[in-house]
């Protein structure tokens, strides 16, 4: 195959390999649904595009054992009802197996173009992919298209320029002299191939089966490995429009599409294990539940496995002049899709003694119901607060809040807020909770939803050390400061080097701890228990190649 891709997006290739040097605000795609960045109908188009799915058999012409599943339930209401093939796991598995070879001797540059063409095509039915994101996650539109559209497509692009570069250190072939004095010198010529580890195995989850989806996918096709998709039950429309897209280019170009499969399960009848234990899955990305991330890390030995798990991600509150600016910008971050994401913060530390503000003291007891009062500001408008908090994907989540304010005095209560243009959804304001720095097993794992713990501490010291040890036993994602000490931001910062965690400091703007920026932030770090790998960092894609050598 020529280079013709390659050549045609070499330029944004080369964009995104320098801004993940520079670290810098770079994007490849618009993140606003706007006419001109998306075409005048793109919106109407999408909408119908959506719809089209309804309802329907999702036809994708790979190896299958005959049955049509699938049982998403959409959080707004809207009935998917969509049947996709089941998979036969050996055939599936074989025939990726045998599209590889082919793949592999395109080389790493006809792959990141060919990577890079599916991305722009992804990112032109962006629509399409928000209302799907949208009506099987729960996530508000303007979330599901920025995050299950742009914000996604560039992290699938951030993993392809890691790829890139790491395949790119090594050159086709060199030619090897050795002097050797007085005789003639020894002379090779030296050729290198860049090989897949074989068939990776990418495991979806609920919530951002995109976002989460992509660097692991792209990572893997661009390194030269075939990719079994195997998305969430809850979310398989997204990732399923995504598989046929990159079997559509792979046809085009001249691979058997089979390199990359759609694998349905249910939730009655998972088939991960089968596929994660087949003797040709090499690699495993999994984002979900510490249990079973867990098991594949202790289990699929065959292969190297990426995990990203629960986590219990924590802001510690010292004294700080502008507790509106807190107030405000927690609110959002809590608020955001009803606290459904992997970096939302469940625990706050404060000082049982309060904080300084302005030169007078503030009580803790003050501070939570300044930032109770801000979520309750923030949410009053039903229509706008709906647009953050979304819908709630699992039900289970509603137990697990009633459950989390027996733990302790709840300083906020939840409450349900109809929304406006789906009858009969309610969408739910998170719940705050007041518990003791002492009873550390109620806060020290996570409590997936809408559940945040502002805990009384002794002092900030005691918060460090508390937050050190909760991060370190359990993981997390994301860590909030809020200090005007230089003294304690130097401690906090030496202490999440420390548990290996990121850190937000002073964030009181339209930054919040819970969004990441491709090519600029790293997503996790994987060196605490709640993820083993970054998004994205040479780690992530350079165990996905190996390069192999002849010589003459």
């Amino acid at each position: 195959m020529s280079l013709d891709l390659y050549d045609r997006h070499r330029e944004k290739l080369e964009q995104a390999c320098s801004a993940a040097r520079t670290r810098g605000y770079w994007s490849a795609y618009k993140e606003m649904p706007s006419p001109r960045a998306y075409g005048e109908t793109a919106q109407d188009d999408g909408i119908k595009a959506f719809q089209a799915h309804l309802g329907k058999k999702f036809e994708i012409d790979q190896p299958t054992n005959g049955e049509w599943i699938g049982a998403e339930d959409g959080p707004f209401g809207v009935e998917l009802n969509v049947k996709y093939p089941a998979p036969d796991v050996d055939a599936m598995m074989a025939a990726a197996k045998a599209a590889i070879p082919a793949w592999r001797k395109l080389g790493p540059k006809a792959r990141a173009g060919v990577c890079v063409e599916i991305l722009n095509r992804l990112n032109a039915m962006s629509f399409e992919m928000a209302f799907s994101v949208m009506h099987t996650t729960g996530q508000a539109f303007m979330m599901a298209f920025q995050a299950g559209g742009a914000h996604a497509q560039d992290r699938g692009l951030e993993a392809v320029a890691y790829g890139f570069e790491e395949m790119m250190r090594t050159p086709d072939q060199a030619h090897w002299v050795k002097p050797q004095g007085k005789n003639d010198p020894l002379e090779m010529t030296k050729k290198y191939k860049v090989a897949g580890r074989g068939v990776a195995l990418m495991v979806g989850c609920a919530t951002f089966p995109t976002w989460n989806g992509y660097p692991g996918l792209f990572a893997s096709l661009v390194t030269g490995n075939a990719v079994i998709v195997k998305p969430h039950p809850r979310a398989i429309l997204p990732l399923a429009i995504t598989v046929r897209v990159i079997r559509e280019v792979l046809s085009e170009v001249g691979i058997d599409p089979n390199l990359v499969c759609l694998a349905v399960d249910t939730l009655e009848a998972p088939i991960t294990k089968e596929f994660a234990l087949h003797k040709d899955t090499k690699i495993i990305d999994f984002t979900g539940s510490s249990q079973f991330g867990n098991w594949l890390e202790d289990n699929a030995k065959q292969a190297q496995v990426y995990t990203e798990k629960a986590g219990v991600n924590a802001i510690i509150i010292d004294d700080f002049d502008d507790i509106k600016g807190i107030a405000r910008n927690l609110s959002f971050t809590f608020s955001l899709y009803s606290g459904q994401m992997c970096t939302t913060p469940q625990n706050v530390f404060i000082p049982k003694g309060g904080i300084d503000v302005n030169g007078e003291n503030m009580s803790f007891d003050d501070v939570a119901k300044a930032i109770a009062s801000g979520v309750e500001k923030f949410l009053s408008v039903p229509e706008r607060a709906v647009e953050v908090l979304g819908a709630i994907q699992n039900p289970a989540i509603l137990d697990r809040m009633s459950d989390a304010k027996k733990m302790g005095e709840v300083v906020l209560d939840t409450t349900e807020i109809d929304h406006p243009m789906f009858k009969g959804v309610k969408c739910h304001a998170p719940v705050i909770i007041k518990v003791d720095g002492k009873d550390v097993e109620k806060y020290s794992e996570e409590v997936f939803g809408p559940i945040v713990f502002v805990i009384a501490t002794e002092d900030t010291q005691d918060s460090i050390e508390k937050m050190r040890t909760t991060i370190s036993e359990n993981g997390a994602i994301t860590l909030g400061l809020y200090s005007k000490h230089e003294s304690v931001i130097d401690a906090v910062e030496e202490a999440a080097i420390e548990v290996g965690v990121n850190l937000s400091i002073n964030l009181t703007g339209g930054v919040f701890v819970n969004q990441s920026a491709a090519f600029s932030d790293f997503h996790a770090t994987g060196a605490n228990p709640a993820a083993n790998a970054a998004l994205s960092d040479g780690h992530f894609v350079s165990g996905r190649f190996r390069v192999m050598q002849s010589r003459r």
